[in-house]
């Protein structure tokens, strides 16, 4: 199953690369693209769930590494919940 990074720049200028199993992400996500904090967040967890239930109909079970990279972004969006101007731009699809 072919896997897809996704580098992100958070508000405060940090980056993250981020995991998902499956290349969804790249239907939810554009290169370059800012997106607001929390549509972000809600893109990220539909995509890498889609991608989680796409291992399982392969593999019978759900990608704990998906489940895994989306606490991680819920987590570090939490830091900027209450900046209603916070986006995280996605800076490049691996």
């Amino acid at each position: 199953m072919p896997v897809m990074h996704f580098r992100v720049q958070w508000p405060d200028g940090s980056e993250a690369n981020c995991y998902s199993p499956s290349t969804v992400v790249g239907e939810f996500f554009v290169a370059g693209q800012r997106y607001a904090l929390d549509d972000f967040v809600g893109r990220a967890r539909e995509a890498l769930h889609i991608g989680s239930e796409r291992v399982r109909e392969k593999y019978g079970f759900a990608c704990s590494a998906a489940m895994d990279q989306l606490a991680q972004i819920e987590a570090q969006a939490q830091r900027f919940a209450e900046d209603p101007e916070a986006h995280v731009h996605v800076v490049e699809l691996l």
